[in-house]
């Protein structure tokens, strides 16, 4: 039978919750390099927001993906995240301005110990940042349109859902510009193609991939013919997330990103725990009720 909670949210109508939830987004204003919004109830669109710079990722917007995820992770109001970028491309990739600062810094320290520290803990923070789409339990889906290049490669291929418009290419460009990339790429876009010759092959040149080879190869999984309709289409599958249980997606995620780092045997230890608990929530019991008597799916309470 459903809760009192559950009755209770069924009496709110979207408008309203779409109200509360913009009551909550003012909170989510004064980045400088992302724009965050509400386009549906319980979706957040954040959007690299540097368009005249080509949405390259300096040292704020690193700082501010990291803290921003890590906020949208707690929000009972956030239930799906999409992921764009303003202006004519999704993203130059790092900031080489940033880089030439950086070789400013180090110039000030004659050990190389210190000089090591200093690399040693920017990398890790970038790391951290990015990791952050991977920690939020929400689902994140990365919308691309033209081009996505060497560290915004790194923030795609942290995000659950990719998808692109029929102009965006991808570039894993760090061995064109002498280092090797540090902050995700070469740990994660093998577990998301799959096809360690093909990964090899686009670290290793610099080249880039077309859209068509992307969805082939399963970097993304739809292409779009503009970005318009891109967008419309992250959106929409965001908005069917959004409108499940959050207990069962939020454990769904979680198990999904455990399972890549371990064996078979440890995920099945993991969601059984999980489950002893989570099988015992409100949205199961309604959810499996409105399937059972063929209702309309229940609206859900925050989480």
């Amino acid at each position: 039978m459903f809760s009192s909670v559950a009755f209770r949210q069924l009496k709110k109508s979207p408008i309203s919750v779409l109200k509360q939830t913009k009551n909550f987004a003012s909170t989510m204003e004064g980045f400088e390099t992302l724009s965050v919004t509400i386009p549906k109830p319980f979706v957040y669109q954040v959007e690299l927001n540097r368009p005249k710079r080509l949405n390259t990722m300096n040292r704020a917007m690193w700082f501010e993906i990291g803290k921003c995820f890590d906020d949208l992770a707690t929000r009972d109001d956030c239930r799906s995240i999409i992921l764009t970028g303003s202006g004519k491309l999704f993203s130059a990739g790092i900031d080489l301005q940033d880089m030439i600062e950086l070789g400013g810094q180090l110039a000030e320290q004659e050990d190389i110990a210190r000089k090591c520290k200093i690399l040693e803990q920017m990398i890790k923070n970038y790391q951290d940042y990015i990791s952050a789409l991977e920690r939020c339990p929400k689902p994140v889906i990365a919308a691309v349109h033209n081009a996505c290049i060497g560290g915004a490669v790194d923030l795609i291929v942290a995000a659950d859902i990719r998808m692109c418009s029929s102009d965006a290419w991808f570039q894993v460009k760090e061995a064109e510009i002498g280092m090797a990339a540090d902050v995700g790429t070469l740990q994660r876009l093998p577990r998301v193609i799959g096809n360690q010759s093909l990964v090899n092959e686009l670290c290793l040149t610099s080249r880039k991939m077309e859209p068509i080879e992307a969805k082939d190869c399963g970097l993304v999984s739809k292409v779009f013919d503009s970005r318009d309709s891109l967008v419309a289409g992250a959106l929409e599958l965001a908005e069917n997330i959004a409108s499940k249980s959050p207990v069962a997606v939020q454990l769904t995620k979680r198990t999904l990103v455990h399972a890549r780092n371990n064996n078979t045997q440890d995920g099945l230890d993991f969601i059984r725990y999980w489950n002893m608990t989570m099988l015992q929530s409100e949205d199961f019991i309604n959810a499996a009720m409105a399937q059972a008597t063929k209702s309309p799916p229940p609206t859900f309470a925050k989480l």
